[in-house]
């Protein structure tokens, strides 16, 4: 008894011992800022684990777009919104109609897109920006939001495709014969069995390209440049073009621009776990 005790606690000692610097290396990132978002510009650099006199005045100023790299912040956030949902949206009207026809239609050559769209990622995405970019602009798309949703989609697609294939397989046969010995067209049997079924890993595929979108910089900053359609991320890249960049304003638009992404994590966290683990593993 006292040895299986001692190799317990000898075990959460070790992963103590890893856990802990993990933590703290994780969490010196968003303690940083909210370090420079409470401060101003003075007391910030000042050493100091937390400033004297923390302060709103830097979320003043974001929000009211008092800043000359913030006076269109209003508006790059509402671009950010706008490409992220959109990008979700058509990843998921993709994905959801694809997967259903590999999966439980047994469309000829299905598993052979299925495969072309998986080979896809031996290619990292940062390599086909060029590539991408080139396109984009033999299509006269550049500078178009619609070009930036796009390459999103087009990025995220494959991944989605997969985990709602695979989640796809693991319901049972028997739903889909039921339902078209009671006369159910294709179209009645997605909408009426396949979507309900699959709305834990439809909504963690939808979370995912939302996130993709809302985080990508590369793409936004090869595709678009006028400051009106440009994200958010891009434009914060722009603080550090200044001589004497204005870091407290950076760190507290970064800590604005985290948020969303994080809310939405922990709303729909039960969903992501289950949907993803879902297609994790073919029975």
């Amino acid at each position: 008894m006292n040895k299986s005790l001692l190799r317990s606690a000898g075990t959460e000692a070790k992963l103590l011992l890893i856990g802990i610097p993990v933590l703290i290396w994780t969490m010196l990132p968003i303690y940083h800022l909210c370090l420079f978002a409470f401060s101003d510009k003075q007391s910030a650099f000042s050493g100091a684990l937390w400033p004297k006199n923390p302060t709103l005045r830097n979320f003043e100023v974001v929000f009211g777009q008092k800043h000359y790299f913030l006076h269109l912040f209003w508006q790059q956030l509402f671009n950010s919104v706008f490409i992220a949902l959109a990008t979700g949206a058509l990843t998921l009207f993709i994905a959801t109609f694809a997967a259903f026809s590999i999966s439980r239609l047994k469309v000829k050559g299905g598993r052979t897109v299925l495969n072309m769209a998986l080979f896809t990622y031996f290619i990292p995405a940062a390599f086909l920006a060029v590539p991408m970019y080139r396109t984009m602009g033999l299509y006269g798309l550049l500078n178009s939001q619609w070009a930036l949703i796009l390459a999103m989609v087009t990025i995220a697609s494959p991944y989605a495709i997969w985990v709602l294939k695979q989640a796809s397989d693991k319901l049972p046969a028997e739903l889909d014969e039921a339902a078209i010995m009671d006369g159910a067209t294709p179209m009645q049997l997605f909408r009426l069995v396949y979507v309900p079924l699959m709305l834990p890993s439809l909504v963690a595929v939808g979370t995912y390209a939302v996130l993709l979108a809302w985080n990508e910089y590369l793409y936004a900053f090869l595709l678009l440049s006028k400051d009106t359609s440009i994200t958010l991320p891009v434009a914060l890249g722009n603080f550090l073009a200044a001589d004497d960049s204005p870091w407290e304003l950076l760190m507290t638009t970064g800590l604005i621009y985290a948020l969303p992404p994080a809310a939405m994590y922990y709303a729909f966290k039960k969903y992501m776990v289950g949907g993803l683990t879902a297609g994790a593993v073919k029975s």
